[in-house]
C-alpha cells in the first residue's frame, strides 16, 4: 500500500514539474502497477485453507477447530471473496498460484 501511495505522489510531482495537472486516470493508474489482492488472509483463514487443501469438510474443520459449522463456512466464504473466486477448486488453484498453501511436494 505504501508503494502505491508513493507511485501516486510521483505521478503528481512529475505532472507538476511539467506545469500540468495529472488526470485522474494517471493518478489512479499509478497505484495499479501491480495486481494485488484487496486483503491478506487472516491466520485463521490460512489455517482453514490448509485444512480445505487436506480435503476436510466444513463439518470436520469445525470439529477439529472447535468452532461452529457456520463459522467454518463463513471463513471459507471470506477467503473466496478475498481471492475473488466462486468455488473451492478456484480457491485452491488461486491459493497455489499465490503461494498461500504449504505443499509438501517432494
Amino acid at each position: 500500500m505504501w508503494s502505491e501511495q508513493q507511485n501516486v505522489v510521483q505521478v503528481e510531482r512529475e505532472a507538476n514539474a511539467q506545469g500540468r495537472t495529472p488526470g485522474i486516470g494517471q493518478v489512479l493508474g499509478a497505484g495499479l502497477a501491480t495486481k494485488r489482492r484487496p486483503e491478506d488472509l487472516t491466520p485463521r483463514e490460512q489455517e482453514i485453507l490448509q485444512l480445505v487443501w487436506a480435503g476436510l469438510t466444513n463439518r470436520t474443520i469445525a470439529e477439529q477447530l472447535h468452532i461452529s459449522i457456520k463459522t467454518a463456512e463463513a471463513h471459507r466464504a471470506n477467503m473466496m471473496k478475498k481471492l475473488r473466486v466462486s468455488n473451492i477448486a478456484q480457491l485452491l488453484k488461486t491459493a497455489l498460484e499465490e503461494g498461500l498453501l504449504a505443499t509438501h511436494a517432494g
